[in-house]
């Protein structure tokens, strides 16, 4: 083993031990308990009427795993599963928490699978990584990529959203790779990575788009192209870009078909048409309904729903508290603020040295060719495709991101880190290694490159060794608590739900933490508000009571989640209506006693 893949392996390894002592003492996030019952519906009972508004691909790895290691009972005989038009929810509760399970044990048998998916993405970026720039800017990207204490967070749950983030790096390096080379081999290749990122998260859709964009990008940078060629070069890359998607298509339809085998056709129509009732493109919402109706195109129109709901809620918004105000029309400083303070400031400063090194690079490209603008801009990005490919990305997806209402968190944008990473030390390797080189037909030239080279540079490599220490000493020093970690900027983590909360903070994880913390001061009574995908009643016993502000001020020990109690103390945006009693007024002259996992605020009352 080389030094450079033991290096990949340790860091690597350091990953999955952050993941894994962090991850087993978390409760059930809010949207696992709706996760984590369908993948189990999906691979007991080939059912797929829980959570159609996600693909069945991770979800179906996840419960592979907790019925091998857990053997859990899974029951049909509920109104929730038997009546209930997508009674993930209910299910949930009942299938995790009123079944006889034992609940921690199937939580942490399904999030293992997705941990080891991290550990596999991992590599496979520094793999790529290494084969396009080099060992350096592999170990760099690996070690963003493993102390990101957002790719910490998110990677853990049973959740989609490092599946979006490994679908997206793999849709997008496999298209490259196919017009880079389009042999049968890259079309087939580039055909079932399609269909099988399509099956993780139904935001890959933007996949099509971003195809098409580069797909354009890459017929007008080649070089020596009258019109009519390029016309005829398009034209075949397009045609084989449709290869691509029929491929895709099938492969889905394929899994799709497993997973709805037991999900009477009936039943089926009628959720979609429930599900569907509101959909505003009316033409769109018949089609997936006659997919549905042919026995052969049922599969797909399963799939279709989850898209056309996604795209549904995405529209609608989602109610949402972000720097004291409480809204659910979003806004679009949303995602580029919490990118700046749920990053590390050290990430931050080595982006902008990169950007600013890949600037002057880039103009002195331009410089150094000859033609008009179009033509020397053209021959920058023939020569720096993958470049060019990544920030296209970014750009489109930030786009979209932002003119989107559902605020929920920044996980929504994690899809774009992985090539936000590969840029920053794309460029830091080479301006590591940018020295002013004198000719060296001189003594005095010689000695000169032997300062430039090996003296002059180190203020450079400790710059970035001591912004490297930074980054990943915040991320550790934060451990177990990756989900609440805010940067400086933000005043840490003990202060980040002033910022905002839902997946940025506040997911439910801290709810067994409570139930080991009354045990420990012997509280006998606890009224508790919570917000996850736990069950207080499960981990607290006959100790808990259920609250909510409407029900009056609350005596002795008090719990609320940090998301219910900033959406209720923070101020109602223009056009948003909350009710008083739901406000917890009669809560906000106390101060807290304490913050179990920062999540949960503890409140003494008299």
């Amino acid at each position: 083993m080389s030094k450079v893949n033991f290096f990949a392996g340790a860091i690597l390894f350091i990953m999955f031990l952050l993941m894994l002592g962090s991850v087993w003492n978390d409760s059930a996030t809010m949207d696992e308990l709706a996760h984590i019952p369908a993948g189990f519906g999906y691979v007991t009972q080939l059912d797929y009427r829980l959570n159609p508004e996600h693909p069945p691909l991770l979800k179906a790895l996840a419960a592979i795993s907790g019925w091998i290691f857990a053997r859990p009972y899974f029951p049909t005989d509920t109104p929730y599963w038997k009546d209930d038009i997508n009674g993930q929810w209910a299910q949930g509760a009942k299938f995790l928490y009123e079944s006889g399970n034992d609940a921690d044990k199937i939580i942490f048998w399904s999030r293992l699978p997705l941990i080891l998916l991290t550990i596999f993405f991992g590599w496979l970026l520094f793999s790529w990584t290494r084969k396009r720039f080099g060992n350096s800017a592999a170990l760099l990207t690996l070690l963003l990529f493993a102390f990101s204490p957002t790719i910490l967070t998110h990677a853990r749950y049973v959740t989609t959203d490092l599946g979006a983030a490994l679908g997206f790096f793999i849709g997008i390096a496999s298209f490259i790779s196919f017009l880079e080379n389009p042999t049968r081999k890259n079309l087939a290749i580039a055909g079932i990575i399609f269909g099988i990122v399509q099956l993780l998260k139904f935001s890959l859709v933007l996949l099509v788009p971003i195809y098409a964009l580069l797909l354009i990008i890459w017929i007008l940078s080649r070089p020596n192209l009258h019109l009519h060629e390029r016309l005829r070069v398009g034209m075949r890359l397009v045609g084989k870009t449709i290869v691509v998607g029929l491929s895709g298509l099938l492969l889905i339809w394929a899994v799709y078909a497993v997973f709805t085998w037991n999900y009477p056709q009936e039943r089926q129509l009628r959720d979609a048409e429930f599900l569907l009732s509101s959909y505003g493109l009316r033409p769109a919402a018949s089609f997936d309904f006659a997919l549905i109706k042919n026995p052969l195109t049922r599969p797909l129109g399963q799939y279709l729903l989850g898209v056309f709901m996604v795209s549904q809620r995405s529209a609608g918004g989602n109610t949402s508290f972000f720097l004291g105000e409480v809204s659910s029309s979003g806004s679009r400083a949303y995602f580029p603020l919490l990118y700046l303070l749920k990053e590390p400031l050290a990430l931050h400063i080595l982006t902008l040295i990169a950007f600013w090194f890949a600037i002057k690079k880039f103009k002195k490209t331009l410089a150094e060719h000859f033609g008009t603008t179009y033509e020397r801009i053209r021959c920058f990005v023939e020569n720096h495709f993958w470049e060019t490919g990544s920030l296209v990305f970014i750009l489109f997806y930030w786009i979209f991101s932002m003119a989107s209402p559902l605020n929920i968190g920044v996980r929504h944008v994690l899809p774009t880190f992985p090539f936000i990473y590969i840029l920053v030390s794309r460029y830091i390797t080479p301006w590591l290694r940018s020295h002013e080189l004198a000719d060296p037909k001189t003594w005095g030239g010689w000695f000169k490159n032997i300062y430039q080279i090996y003296i002059a540079s180190i203020p450079k490599y400790l710059l970035v060794l001591l912004l490297m220490f930074w980054l990943i000493l915040n991320t550790v020093t934060v451990f177990p608590n990756f989900m609440p970690y805010y940067n400086e900027l933000a005043g840490g983590a003990r202060a980040g739900w002033r910022i905002a909360v839902d997946s940025n903070y506040d997911w439910g994880q801290d709810l067994k933490r409570l139930a080991q913390y009354v045990e420990k001061n012997k509280i006998e009574k606890l009224a508790v508000d919570y917000f996850g995908g736990g069950n207080p009643r499960y981990y607290l016993g006959d100790k808990y009571e259920p609250w909510q502000s409407s029900r009056g001020p609350a005596s002795g020990w008090f719990a609320i989640s940090a998301t219910f109690r900033q959406d209720a103390f923070g101020k109602t945006a223009p056009g948003f209506i909350r009710k008083p009693e739901d406000s917890y007024e009669w809560l906000k002259p106390y101060p807290p006693a304490g913050q179990i996992g920062y999540s949960i605020f503890l409140y003494k009352l008299p």
